[in-house]
């Protein structure tokens, strides 16, 4: 059985992801398209190009997330360092660990460009913060005179995972014949940040190619959804890094949090995070296991009630009231 998947942003509880496409593995499903923002997009990548949940599992679990935040050397000036890393870079980590693991991973699969891939097999949602617009690549990077084809994977993840103040934006240089008349060189940039700002949990990307395709042809989406049943965990805030720290995590954990409207519950695996945070970048191994079998867990319980028959009986009621 074939399904578009979209997979919603949450940090280091992405394993919870992986675990929930094991159980849709085991219940005969394979994934036709692929989208997700932040560390969704980053597992979306993954399937995208070849990895099953056991090989993702492994990845995770053989990677930790603290060995993404290396420090430079302004890092280690007391007091004013970080502060200084901010204001220079816009950022306190440069990514650069980040993009270059998955472009190894993907590489190791053949998988470098989204030219490698199928086309449309693969959609990530990044924020461009500078003119206030939702990027699903790699279609709308063409806006900024860059060939969609030619966009490598890892960095439209680099966008996608840039957590703002967290990790540096990605910076984009606006083609030549796209700069206006008079326009000065600090407006030539664009700064591109986590799509998780705009849409943490892109689950409408696929509903536009509803309306042009057949019924007996239309594939169901799958979404997986990290939820939290934390109610108002205090952050604590001790200096400006735990205070960026907790002021993205509060705008991703109401996207977690916020209610799944009825019309798209039948379309939804809601997997519990066990009260872990987007950014505990120092997780245990053991605690990202009980995230993996928590994310399993959440999928078998959803497949054990899922039909064909119910999915497009809904399926047809949401898109009638939504795209008109």
């Amino acid at each position: 059985m074939q399904m578009n998947g979209v997979f919603e942003g949450g940090g280091v509880k992405a394993i919870a992801l992986v675990g929930a496409i094991k159980a849709a593995e085991e219940k005969g499903v394979r994934f036709h398209q692929v989208a997700g923002t932040s560390s969704g997009a980053l597992v979306a990548s993954l399937l995208a190009a070849g990895y099953d949940a056991d090989e993702m599992r492994d990845l995770i679990l053989e990677t930790p997330f603290s060995t993404f935040l290396k420090k430079s050397w302004l890092m280690d000036i007391k007091i004013i360092g970080p502060g200084l890393r901010l204001f220079i870079k816009k950022g306190l980590y440069s990514g650069n660990e980040l993009e270059k693991w998955i472009y190894d991973k993907l590489a190791l699969k053949g998988i470098r460009t989204f030219s490698d891939l199928p086309r449309n097999k693969l959609r990530i949602v990044a924020s461009d913060i500078t003119m206030g617009r939702l990027l699903v690549l790699p279609d709308d990077i063409a806006s900024y005179g860059i060939d969609p084809s030619r966009l490598l994977i890892s960095r439209a993840i680099r966008m996608s995972t840039s957590i703002p103040y967290f990790f540096d934006p990605v910076v984009i240089r606006k083609a030549a014949r796209l700069r206006k008349k008079g326009e000065s060189f600090a407006e030539q940039f664009i700064y591109v940040v986590d799509g998780g700002v705009l849409s943490n949990f892109p689950l409408w990307i696929f509903d536009n190619q509803s309306a042009f395709v057949k019924e007996n042809d239309l594939l169901p989406t799958l979404g997986f959804h990290l939820v939290d049943k934390r109610k108002n965990a205090p952050h604590k805030i001790i200096g400006p890094i735990s205070m960026f720290q907790a002021l993205f995590e509060t705008m991703l954990e109401a996207h977690d949090e916020r209610y799944i409207e009825e019309k798209n519950l039948f379309r939804t695996i809601k997997i519990p995070t066990l009260g872990v945070r987007v950014t505990d970048f120092d997780i245990s191994k053991e605690k990202s296991l009980q995230l993996y079998e928590s994310g399993y867990r959440a999928g078998l319980h959803y497949f054990d009630r899922w039909s064909h028959t119910a999915y497009m009986a809904q399926f047809k009621q949401y898109i009638s009231r939504t795209l008109v």
